[in-house]
């Protein structure tokens, strides 16, 4: 299995910071995304944090070892936001953290880990999956079956997150493994880029994407609409060698 990658972040049209960041490190079978949050200056800390410490990490050919390591990373991440970057310049700075979605690949295996509402969604077969749960409050109302999703989205808080790195002193990394196919697409993206697009569009971007930058692509998509937030996506494609 050989694959392919686009890659793409920007502001929006709204925010004057990209408190997004991604990687992308095909020969090592690596992508992420993250989404900063506490304000330019500390989101835009954190993300950029993330993505420099696993771009300069060493990965092998064994994929679970190499998740292993990505987890052991992404814990000293966040033990250093909780603990040590909450304050800064010695006044308080209020929360300093980041979402992550990474995606490790490996021949014909895949494995997914996130902690926040950055998702992952692969596009097999023309059909689109959402391989990842946000970790959200409106998830969690969903989940509870206490309201509906519309509900559930006009609730004031819906959008709090209940996960992050750097949120919480111990992080709490949710993953998915699965095997790959020539001809599948990933898509790894923040909250920005899929608030604004339907999963049709998503899709519509996904099943062309042998031509130009797909990545690209999808942030234009974005960028007709308001764009209120960051906007960051990766495309990884597979194909038989």
């Amino acid at each position: 299995m050989i694959w392919s990658c686009s890659h793409h972040t920007d502001s929006g049209k709204q925010r004057r910071h990209n408190e997004d960041a991604v990687l992308a490190r095909p020969d090592a079978g690596l992508w992420a995304v993250a989404d900063g949050m506490g304000g330019h200056r500390n989101g835009g800390l954190a993300s950029r944090l993330i993505v420099d410490t696993l771009g300069a990490m060493t990965l092998g050919s064994n994929l679970d070892q190499n998740q292993r390591r990505v987890r052991q990373l992404l814990q000293q991440i966040n033990r250093r936001l909780s603990q040590d970057m909450t304050r800064l310049a010695g006044k308080p700075s209020g929360p300093v953290g980041s979402t992550v979605v990474a995606l490790l690949l490996s021949a014909d295996r895949a494995i997914c880990l996130w902690a926040g509402d950055s998702r992952c969604y692969l596009w097999r077969h023309k059909q689109l999956h959402l391989l990842t749960r946000d970790h959200s409050l409106l998830q969690q109302l969903i989940d509870r079956g206490c309201v509906d999703a519309r509900q559930a989205a006009a609730h004031p808080c819906a959008h709090v997150l209940t996960r992050a790195v750097g949120a919480h002193e111990n992080l709490q990394l949710e993953s998915t493994a699965f095997s790959v196919q020539p001809g599948d697409a990933l898509l790894l993206c923040s909250d920005g880029l899929y608030r604004e697009l339907s999963e049709a569009q998503l899709a519509s971007v996904l099943e062309l994407r042998t031509t130009g930058n797909p990545a690209a692509q999808l942030i234009q998509l974005a960028m007709q609409g308001p764009a209120r937030d960051n906007l960051s996506a990766v495309v990884i494609t597979t194909a038989r060698e």
